[in-house]
């Protein structure tokens, strides 16, 4: 790094996510480096440290590599899963199953004390 030089914070968030990302997958710097198609670790240490750029298809490499969606990369959080749309969405399950499923949820929520009586179909 040079005088005057600042790191770009975008750098840095995706460096800081794509280490996040390795360790919960149990990748070391060297096996995501081979991963991503570079020559050595040093790459990837200085892509976590925010000292050099990934690139979009790179992203996407990582991604696949470390199963997060790309978004994850950049700073995004999934929303919370919605139980009743997911069980909306299943053509699977019976109305009675959806029931259960929902029934149990609820008895585990209130197991914790957690209930926020909102689940009721």
């Amino acid at each position: 790094m040079g005088m005057g030089m600042k790191k770009d914070d975008l750098d840095v968030k995706i460096g800081d996510r794509l280490r996040e990302a390795r360790e919960k997958a149990g990748l070391s710097q060297g096996q995501l480096a081979k991963e991503l198609g570079y020559e050595s670790a040093t790459a990837i240490s200085l892509i976590e440290a925010g000292d050099r750029k990934l690139k979009a298809k790179d992203i996407q490499k990582a991604a696949e590599a470390l199963h997060q969606p790309m978004g994850y990369f950049l700073g995004q959080v999934s929303p919370p899963l919605d139980i009743r749309m997911a069980l909306r969405a299943d053509k699977e399950l019976s109305d009675a199953d959806k029931k259960a499923v929902l029934y149990f949820i609820e008895l585990a929520k209130k197991r914790h004390g957690k209930s926020d009586g909102k689940t009721q179909g």
